[in-house]
């Protein structure tokens, strides 16, 4: 139990510091894509799937973790997905950032968090589960997409190599502005982790590193799997309701640590402070919280568990949730922000 704890922990912590650090909320990143045209977060987004996918599949051939594939409802992926995507613009944030802006004291973070794990857990193992099992027992098949097409899995991640190449390559040639910027408020290694901004490619960079660190730090606990977080939050408000310890694994640990690792990097960057929303936006957070949940476990996944941590194994599953996750997020997007401007 203590190398559960430690290990999903300091994952967790690392992961929950960075995020904050770097702003790295994928609802934002698919949302500026649409509205503003601007692919700066999406292109980091896959440069850590790209460093991701190298690495599993490295250790995944040599044998020092076990198969990543899994069977899975395409129905459900598809209207989950959708969904989730819905619901994280409601909520302000992914799965990932309504933890880390929780740990920054963001309240219609800790009502999205909470309706969010609330869901996820009914949709899992309470009142919900009919409603589960209701789509993600039909159209059922292996999410091994290079299996399933006769290729080989080393083709998908060259070519995601190439594009990350390209992205970083083009970032390289473009021209860069200078923006005026106040002195320094600290100094040595204070500055470097609670002050100083870094590109969103280095961002995504040190996320995929983190999301290959916790293949094999999972595996060592008896889980399979790299990071997720629907389970582990269902897991989590499961085990707080029920006493069920069996639920505490190196999932709920990591989820915890992401909480964490936001709060410690809030507080020595000076950005923690309780912020109470307004009630439309509490009830905003409130539907989307439940969106989330509900779209989440029929996708089998979020934006980390299926969009990041699915496709570096070249998963159909997350190639499938990932775009119709983004359709999601443009569709709400329109309603709430594009059309009202236009009234």
């Amino acid at each position: 139990m203590l190398v559960t704890i430690l290990s999903g922990g300091l994952v967790g912590i690392v992961f929950g510091f960075v995020l904050q650090r770097t702003r790295f909320c994928m609802t934002g990143g698919f949302r500026d894509m649409y509205i503003a045209k601007n692919y700066t977060l999406f292109n980091a987004f896959i440069i850590a799937i790209t460093v991701e996918s190298i690495g599993v599949i490295s250790l995944w051939k040599l044998g020092y973790i076990s198969n990543p594939y899994e069977e899975y409802s395409v129905l459900g992926t598809l209207l989950g997905s959708y969904l989730f995507g819905i619901g994280i613009v409601l909520a302000g944030g992914c799965a990932t950032g309504t933890w880390y802006r929780a740990g920054e004291g963001l309240i219609g973070s800790w009502v999205a968090l909470i309706f969010y794990m609330l869901s996820a857990a009914s949709m899992k193992y309470g009142a919900l589960k009919g409603l589960n099992q209701l789509l993600t027992q039909n159209w059922v098949i292996n999410d091994n997409l290079p299996k399933s097409l006769g290729i080989s899995v080393w083709y998908f991640v060259a070519l995601l190599t190439i594009i990350s190449i390209l992205i970083v390559l083009k970032e390289l040639k473009s021209p860069k502005t200078e923006i005026a910027k106040l002195p320094p408020r600290y100094s040595g290694l204070r500055y470097l982790l609670f002050e100083r901004t870094y590109h969103k490619y280095w961002a995504g960079f040190t996320i995929g590193i983190i999301a290959l660190i916790a293949w094999p730090a999972s595996e060592f606990t008896g889980r399979v799997g790299g990071l997720g977080i629907t389970t582990p939050s269902a897991n989590l408000i499961t085990y707080i309701t029920t006493g069920d310890a069996r639920l505490l694994n190196w999932g709920v640990y990591l989820v915890l640590g992401i909480f964490l690792g936001s709060f410690i990097a809030a507080k020595g960057a000076g950005e923690f402070r309780w912020r109470i929303p307004d009630v439309p936006t509490l009830l905003k957070s409130s539907i989307g919280g439940l969106l989330m949940g509900v779209g989440a476990s029929w996708a089998g996944g979020c934006t980390i568990g299926n969009g990041l941590t699915a496709t570096a194994v070249i998963s159909s599953k997350g190639w499938i949730a990932l775009p119709v996750t983004i359709l999601g997020v443009w569709t709400a997007s329109y309603f709430i922000f594009v059309r009202p401007s236009q009234k």
